[in-house]
């Protein structure tokens, strides 16, 4: 299968190259040129050996310059047993109301999916493609994919993990999880500015022409494992298919049954994953994308317009404060039949006029397929507290995000609500939420108190780790500090 810049349809590179080089030269994102309708009897077969046998399954279908084998074997190293007894668990809370739990992975959020087994996509890429030079992966975060980037390739030989987060945007615990990170190949720069300010100046060291050649000329080259790169993206569709299956295993559905998934959004990698889902076949009804304040893909997806000229807010749900959300371009690409002069057209008025409007038409398949809601950090604190009071579920503010979108849309479908984070991360609002006030790691003591559960281990110690990444970056001296850090690697 090919893969095709969104800016550039004449730039067509195979799995392991989109994987490899992260973001086309235009700027564009690398998207499937075909999916492959996969939704039958014998997928169902495979799920019943695992979680990493339907992995396998379904990478084979999207990498196809891979070794199948080898596929094989890296879903078996990365889930069998980094993510416990029971990968992407499934609760039922009531009626056509459910809950999947994509956080037992080591950093305890859903990036552990896609960014666990990235190492040994990216390996085997280059292998594929006899690229021998180093790679250095930059990485914008605002809070988990931060931790799960540097925890997946960490000690990894030919390849540094230099991520960059917005130092007043995320949580305590998030902001500890990265700043006290081991491993001989890893650098954390704390930056001024929001997330957009984050990720945009990622984007603009990737695609500094002056820059890749200083970096080339120490024999390295820049990847992405952020979610604009495609082996980022892939892993995320096999738990949509998972989670379904489950709910088929369980007799709660019946095989085809229409379902609808909510997902917490922010940089819409996750929802698109499901997006991707549905055109394999699998039966969703809707996606529904679920927003904090920074309600940008609510606007979008309600009116065509999007519009990321509007006031920026830092939320009790930090990992969703995003107002360019990066893969809303390979829908849009999906959207007007693969125009890449569309899409650049579009991008260029985000860029110029901080807007673009799709047409009636676009707009028309936009809709087939999401529904979008929002709420701010009140009705998030009051979702958190009546979760926890109506079912003794505990719930992250993200997830707790994704429950008001959940009962907004109401459950005409069963509805799988995607957890996407441990409520121990946030475990100062979650506490607050419940009427309690508590600050530090006091406060995931107190969580395990009123909530009868135990904190990850790692987690808790935390309290205790070494800070070992210090300082203040931003766009003057951001440039010279990836140069130092891209001459350190071996």
């Amino acid at each position: 299968m090919q893969y095709i810049s969104t800016r550039d349809s004449g730039d067509r590179v195979s799995s392991g190259l989109a994987i490899v080089k992260g973001i086309s030269k235009s700027g564009g994102l690398y998207a499937p040129e075909n999916l492959e309708d996969i939704f039958n009897y014998e997928l169902f077969e495979i799920f019943k050996t695992g979680y990493s046998k339907l992995a396998a399954a379904i990478l084979n279908k999207l990498l196809t310059d891979f070794d199948s084998d080898h596929l094989v074997n890296f879903a078996k190293k990365t889930y069998a047993d980094s993510f416990g007894s029971e990968p992407a668990k499934l609760r039922k809370l009531e009626k056509n109301k459910y809950v999947m739990e994509l956080w037992s992975g080591p950093t305890f959020a859903f990036k552990d999916y896609a960014l666990q087994i990235l190492p040994y996509l990216l390996s085997e890429a280059k292998e594929i493609n006899r690229i021998n030079s180093k790679t250095l992966i930059l990485v914008a975060t605002s809070g988990d994919t931060g931790k799960a980037a540097l925890e997946g390739f960490k000690n990894s030989d030919g390849i540094g993990v230099a991520v960059l987060f917005p130092k007043d945007g995320v949580s305590e615990i998030q902001k500890l999880q990265m700043l006290t990170q081991k491993g001989r190949n890893v650098a954390v720069f704390p930056y001024e500015g929001n997330f957009d300010d984050t990720q945009r100046i990622v984007k603009k060291l990737m695609t500094d022409s002056d820059l890749i050649k200083t970096v080339n000329d120490m024999d390295v080259s820049f990847g992405s494992a952020n979610s604009i790169n495609w082996g980022r993206l892939a892993p995320q569709i096999v738990y949509y298919f998972y989670s379904y299956l489950v709910l088929v295993d369980k007799k709660e559905i019946k095989f085809g049954d229409k379902v609808d998934f909510c997902v917490p959004s922010g940089n819409f990698g996750n929802i698109l994953a499901g997006y991707y889902a549905k055109r394999m076949g699998l039966p969703i009804s809707k996606l529904v994308c679920a927003s904090n304040a920074n309600n940008v893909l609510t606007d979008f997806i309600s009116s065509g317009i999007y519009s990321s000229d509007r006031t920026f807010y830092n939320t009790i749900s930090p990992s969703m404060d995003i107002l360019v959300s990066s893969n809303v371009e390979r829908l849009i690409w999906d959207l007007t039949d693969k125009n890449d002069k569309r899409v650049s057209e579009l991008y260029r008025s985000l860029a110029e006029k901080k807007e673009f409007r799709l047409t009636h038409e676009e707009k028309q398949r936009l809709n087939e397929n999401f529904v979008a809601y929002s709420c701010d950090d009140t009705v998030t604190e009051n979702m958190i507290s009546k979760v926890f009071n109506y079912s003794g579920y505990l719930i992250d503010p993200h997830t707790a995000v994704a429950f008001d979108a959940a009962e907004k849309n109401g459950f005409k479908n069963p509805t799988i609500i995607i957890s996407t984070a441990s409520p121990f991360k946030f475990s100062v609002d979650v506490l607050k939420a419940l009427g309690i006030n508590s600050t530090g790691f006091e406060s995931i003591r107190e969580l395990e108190k009123v909530s009868g559960l135990k904190a990850p281990k790692a987690m808790v110690d935390l309290e205790h780790s070494a800070i070992r990444f210090r300082g203040s970056y931003n766009k003057e001296n951001i440039r010279s500090s990836i140069i130092n850090f891209s001459s350190s690697l071996i």
